[in-house]
């Protein structure tokens, strides 16, 4: 089971890629939840990024689930490589594949946690058939394909219809938000129902990031097991 309280998912790509197992060593003592791992193809975003022998690599240095984010076309053909190297969560983009579905019932016979991922443009809706095979939706604040960008405010009113969906549908469905996350964003984007918070630039690219993690964590309570 997912813990309760509000969860940190720092982002890898931010991350020092000569020294990521201190920089996981680091997040961890951290007191992160989750590592986020942005996987990017070139394709569905213009950047290129890790694939699954970084997280294979990583994998036996620490407890903390991997989420790999597959920003990625056709995702159908990657799932298997990241349940073999260790992921325990697979978010795959709602705009990236013509089998949403098929994707996420794929991603659940693995025996891994099934994520979608909205981009800002895309409306909760396209997730009306699917609820029964979620267990995480991440909202992107910004337009996917490069750390550093600004939150794009539209974006609460989308977390909010998201978070009362999930309410109705009394299913225990993270709400992750990811983009432009900060100390002056995280506290509306909780107050707006988000569960967990990913964050790259503001962990990593700034001396206090690791406190950082602290007090997001004291914004949303404290973390409990279930």
């Amino acid at each position: 089971m997912f813990a309760e309280g509000i969860k940190v998912a720092p982002s890898l790509l931010s991350a020092d890629f000569g020294r990521l197992r201190e920089e996981v060593r680091r997040i961890e003592e951290a007191g992160a939840d989750w590592v986020h791992l942005d996987i990017m193809d070139g394709s569905f975003v213009p950047a290129i990024t890790i694939g699954p022998p970084v997280l294979q690599a990583l994998r036996p240095h620490t407890d903390l689930l991997f989420d790999a984010h597959l920003m990625v076309v056709q995702p159908e053909k990657h799932l298997e490589a990241f349940a073999r190297a260790g992921a325990d969560l697979i978010t795959v983009h709602a705009e990236a594949s013509a089998h949403l579905d098929g994707v996420l019932r794929e991603i659940r016979k693995l025996g891994l946690k099934a994520g979608a991922a909205l981009n800002p443009a895309t409306p909760p809706e396209v997730l009306d058939y699917v609820w029964p095979l979620l267990d995480l939706v991440l909202v992107m604040s910004v337009n996917p394909g490069a750390g550093g960008q600004a939150f794009i405010p539209e974006m609460l009113p989308k977390i909010e219809a998201l978070s009362r969906k999930i309410r109705q549908l009394g299913r225990p469905v993270e709400l992750s938000v990811d983009g432009g996350i900060n100390a002056q964003t995280a506290a509306p984007v909780i107050a707006a129902g988000a569960t967990a918070l990913v964050a790259g630039s503001a962990v990593f690219g700034d001396p206090g990031g690791m406190e950082l993690i602290r007090a997001f964590k004291t914004e949303g309570g404290p973390r409990r097991k279930v």
